[in-house]
């Protein structure tokens, strides 16, 4: 078994900033000129995620309005208790859709649905730099 470790960074928005980060990753991927692998995106942060949509419009507001109405911006959390930094939802979030996806690749290409992306999910209350991770196995 061999790993190839990647990484990229993204900046973001914050406030469910959603950004798409397919071609990154098969920038990271292709550039290796596998043909069968396990791919795993993995963002560090625990107010940021990665998952998989389509990254249209109406996705990119039902999202962050599906996640308002299950972890509230505006509701109390103990998080902002003890820190009083005002992303408790933000952590709640970003446990919910979790850190990281995993994509076969085959035969030379990432196991994508037609209408299938890599997106990153930030969170947090105010713009950041998030640093991606792309670990190959294969």
């Amino acid at each position: 078994m061999t790993v190839i470790n990647d990484k990229f960074t993204v900046n973001t928005k914050g406030n469910s900033d959603i950004t798409d980060i397919t071609q990154m990753v098969k920038h990271s991927v292709y550039s290796h000129s596998l043909q069968n692998a396990v791919v795993h995106v993995y963002v560090a942060g625990s107010t940021v995620s990665v998952t998989n949509i389509e990254f249209e419009p109406g996705l990119l507001v039902d999202l962050p309005e599906a996640l308002e109405k299950i972890a509230p911006s505006d509701a109390e959390y103990h998080h902002d208790a003890m820190w009083h930094d005002g992303n408790g939802y933000a952590h709640v979030r970003a446990s919910i859709i979790g850190n990281s996806t995993m994509v076969p690749l085959i035969d030379g290409a990432l196991q994508l649905g037609q209408w299938q992306q890599i997106v990153l999910v930030d969170f947090d209350n105010k713009a950041r730099t998030r640093t991606v991770y792309v670990q190959i196995v294969y």
